[in-house]
């Protein structure tokens, strides 16, 4: 080792994938039309750095979260931003996706109203994003073939996020890709307008943007990417919509999967109080700047809210008198997405890691991740709740996202049909060990449903 190996240490990296049943992806290869057979393990080991050298002064999952923190903001990426409102009545209201553009100068004022749609945007908006004009939106269909990136953010985050931006600065940078980001309703200073507030399965939203999204750019590929709590949204969505999704391929970054595992773990001891702490308060502060609205809602107790200091506390006195969760640890249970792992139909990326003290890795999906063809998780030993920083303020885990997006995008045929090697290998299916010595298989054959909703939702007479 050299004198100065100390500076470059190296984590461990380990994968974790299903063994002998493969999805079989078709690789370009050298001569013009002809591709080859690879494994979706064998494009996330490719698209991998072999080493994960990250800043040695941060040598633990709580300095490489805690780093988080501090601004650096060398990533400028500027979005034009559309209100969409949605198209469920169970789920009225308006949401604003933001679109990455080419840089602009902004406007000195950001304040919209928008007559039509009754929509006041307060001032404010996130640096570099600004709104589109009637004209510069009604210009945005195309029938290019570019790759387009969907993204949804972490824990009342938005489009303006670092991590965010790590992630799509340097994959824009050739000018082959597009991108927009989902902002979760109340989120990235958008004004909510009915009294709810997104939850940790609110896929409705994301799932009226990429149908907009195919209509609007029927010959894009689309892929993809959650972070944090948007990662655990993202897989829910990708499980729900099942063969049909339109997505082509997705990336999942430090999701916290098993929600009440989570949320436990923040609460064994003194320092993941100060997690749920300072998680609790940016959801309270997110209730506060709309609380006008939501105190409409005849379920919430204002002054509950207010009081509380924990992350869980917010979740229990808001989340559970929206949705009609009985507790909070009903709504976690609802709202994981490991079971979500069984019902996803396309080439999924996960990307975690083990010393993560937010998204633990008590709460992982090791076992299920090894009963599925079409996801692969990948994890290091260090990097803590989406850092993985190096030296210079970097994030690690930007490369093996980029490479796996620009390789699926770019090398992979999307024309020819993925393939699993042994379909009746699925989850949910039940292996039969046929011989001499067997009784006939006359046990019940429940059907595994992975995305089995506690939480039965109706539309409300006057709405219906």
């Amino acid at each position: 080792m050299g004198l100065f190996s100390w500076l470059r240490p190296n984590g461990r990296i380990a994968y974790y994938h299903a063994k002998d049943n493969n999805l079989l992806l078709a690789k370009k290869s050298g001569k013009p039309g002809a591709t080859e057979q690879v494994t979706l393990a064998d494009i996330c080991r490719d698209a991998t750095p072999e080493n994960c050298q990250l800043n040695p002064f941060l040598f633990n999952g709580h300095l490489q979260t805690a780093w988080t923190i501090y601004k650096h903001d060398p990533v400028p990426v500027y979005y034009k931003r559309w209100m969409f409102e949605a198209d469920n009545p169970m789920f009225s209201g308006h949401f604003a996706i933001d679109f990455v553009v080419d840089p602009y100068e902004p406007p000195s004022d950001a304040h919209s109203t928008d007559s039509a749609r009754k929509y006041t945007q307060p001032a404010g908006l996130p640096e570099r994003t600004a709104f589109f004009s009637e004209d510069d939106f009604a210009a945005l269909p195309s029938d290019d073939s570019r790759p387009m990136l969907v993204a949804l953010h972490g824990l009342s985050g938005g489009s303006h996020e670092i991590y965010l931006r790590h992630v799509i600065a340097p994959l824009l940078k050739d000018q082959t890709w597009e991108a927009c980001v989902v902002n979760s309703r109340g989120c990235s200073q958008t004004k909510i307008t009915t009294g709810v507030l997104y939850n940790a399965r609110a896929t409705w939203d994301f799932r009226q943007t990429v149908k907009w999204l195919r209509k609007t750019f029927p010959n894009r590929p689309l892929f993809g990417i959650g972070f944090s709590l948007g990662a655990n949204i993202m897989a829910n969505y990708l499980a729900e919509e099942g063969d049909a999704c339109e997505l082509t391929a997705a990336v999942l970054c430090a999701s916290p999967w098993n929600l009440e595992i989570g949320s436990m773990n923040l609460q064994s001891d003194w320092i993941g109080h100060v997690y749920s702490k300072v998680m609790g308060t940016s959801m309270k502060d997110l209730f506060e700047r709309h609380v006008e609205q939501v105190s409409k809602n005849p379920r919430i107790d204002v002054e509950t809210v207010r009081n509380i200091t924990y992350l869980h506390e917010f979740d229990r006195a808001l989340q559970c008198a929206s949705w009609g969760y009985p507790t909070e640890g009903a709504y976690y249970r609802d709202a994981s997405s490991t079971d979500s792992l069984f019902g996803i139909r396309i080439p999924t990326f996960v990307i975690q890691s083990e010393d993560d003290p937010i998204a633990c890795a008590q709460g992982l999906p090791f076992q299920e991740v090894t009963q599925t063809p079409y996801s692969v998780m990948m994890t290091t030993n260090w990097g803590g709740h989406l850092g993985w920083f190096e030296f210079g303020g970097g994030r690690w885990f930007v490369r093996p996202v980029m490479n796996f997006l620009n390789i699926m995008a770019k090398e992979v045929d999307l024309s020819v049909p993925f393939e699993v090697e042994d379909s009746e290998r699925l989850p949910g299916k039940i292996a039969h060990h046929e011989g001499p010595n067997k009784d006939l298989d006359t046990a019940p054959k429940p059907e595994f449903n992975p995305i089995r909703r506690k939480l039965a939702l109706h539309v409300p007479p006057n709405i219906a």
